[in-house]
């Protein structure tokens, strides 16, 4: 989501006759994307933003802009006051007109006013990918959902983000038009809770809705969408997953913990029993998809027997990936007000530490059933002398050729696994030419 928010941000600086420049010297505009989901990510944040102090006493006319979640969708006057050099504070989801209307403004930089004369010319949703990204950028994401309203008592988004707003379909699928007219295979839709497109808008449109609109796009190969929720995973999205080829078998649903009562303290609405039935349910429509889940060890009382649950349910279910993490509480979130963060560390990385080895084991067990068998393969690009790519499930595969394939679809034999990716050998003759 950090990267589509700076992607759209870009897109604007090109519209103005910005080009991208790795070199924080030489730009003209500096832009500090900041991620606040946990407390070292808000702290990498402050760090890189006294960093760019430098850049300012060193070049006055240099613009110093910071966005996203730990400036906040209410502002961040805390942060404006510490750091007074920075020009332009911009919202999660920005569409970066602040940092347009700064530029314009000031007399400092040299802007193509001929592009400026175009600026109100692009149709909402279009994108201009950096020079270096056209025709070499595989897989894309495109936010479709800004802002979380279901507020999980341990989330800091809803109040970063703000409430949900989805986006329009026509908007969407100009984005991907647009994306795909540059060299775009994939793209990934995004939302805090992807599944609840749509439902802000009264009798809007759903999900599954824009799944059949976005297949229906030329050129576009392979689309993917995260995260999803097990409130809001519905028979009609999970049946569109099925049915349009272009819609990949991979399926984000977190479970969060596995024991009731924690369940009900994270405010996520569900039960374990209810997530078993979900994961039964998208393995009898979807079959052989890979279905990935989000746990969180050490939450507030979790006691020993209710973190067993977890551990029992997920080595019952044997889903394809874990995102894990330790809980760490955030200012502002129903669960640091209320609950007292009263597991302590020791016993957080050792919990962490036996689901990361069971989650190893199940992969690795797991990861088995495609030796031998022949997969569709999407080359993204060249890692340590070999070619990488993903199957329709998102699994990682290698495999060597000497061609130029990236952005390829290819056929790809297994011939070995390990627990996080596959090795295999290309088949010559079923290489697909985009």
């Amino acid at each position: 989501m950090n990267y589509a928010d700076a992607r759209r941000v870009a897109t604007e600086m090109e519209k103005l006759g910005y080009r991208h420049t790795p070199d924080l010297n030489s730009a003209d505009v500096v832009v500090a994307q900041t991620c606040a989901v946990r407390q070292q990510s808000e702290d990498k944040a402050y760090n890189k933003v006294v960093n760019l102090k430098v850049l300012k006493d060193k070049d006055p006319s240099k613009t110093i802009a910071v966005m996203g979640c730990v400036v906040g969708v209410h502002g961040n006057k805390k942060m404006e006051k510490a750091f007074p050099f920075v020009d332009v504070f911009m919202e999660p989801s920005s569409d970066g007109k602040p940092l347009v209307q700064h530029l314009l403004k000031g007399e400092a930089l040299a802007i193509d006013k001929a592009a400026v004369a175009q600026l109100h010319a692009w149709q909402d949703g279009e994108v201009i990918l950096p020079v270096e990204q056209r025709g070499e950028q595989v897989t894309a994401p495109v936010a479709i959902v800004y802002g979380c309203s279901h507020a999980c008592s341990f989330c800091i988004i809803p109040q970063k983000r703000g409430g949900e707003r989805s986006r329009s379909i026509g908007s969407i699928a100009a984005e991907v038009r647009s994306l795909v007219t540059q060299g775009v295979k994939e793209v990934m839709l995004l939302g805090q809770i992807v599944d609840r497109f749509g439902t802000d808008v009264e009798d809007g449109p759903a999900l599954a809705d824009l799944l059949r609109v976005i297949h229906e796009i030329d050129g576009l190969e392979r689309i993917r969408f995260l995260t999803s929720h097990p409130n809001y995973m519905t028979d009609e999205i999970l049946h569109a997953v099925a049915d349009l080829p272009k819609v990949m078998p991979q399926i984000e649903v977190p479970i969060q913990a596995g024991n009731n009562e924690v369940l009900r303290n994270m405010k996520r609405e569900y039960t374990r029993e209810q997530y078993r039935d979900l994961i039964h349910r998208i393995r009898e429509i979807v079959p052989e998809s890979s279905i990935n889940c989000d746990i969180i060890v050490g939450f507030p009382g979790e006691t020993e027997a209710q973190f067993q649950d977890t551990y029992d349910i997920l080595e019952e279910l044997r889903l394809s990936k874990i995102h894990l993490a330790r809980y760490s509480p955030r200012p502002g979130t129903v669960s640091n007000r209320r609950m007292e963060d009263d597991v302590a560390d020791e016993e957080k990385r050792r919990r962490y530490h036996l689901i990361e080895a069971l989650q190893k084991r199940i992969s690795e067990e797991d990861m088995k059933r495609w030796l031998g068998r022949e997969l569709s393969v999407l080359v993204e690009e060249m890692h340590k002398g070999r070619w990488r790519g993903r199957t329709p499930q998102g699994k990682l595969i290698f495999f060597d050729d000497p061609r130029p394939l990236k952005g390829e679809m290819v056929t790809v034999r297994v011939m070995h696994t390990g627990a996080w990716s596959l090795s295999g050998e290309l088949i010559m003759d079923r290489t697909i030419s985009n």
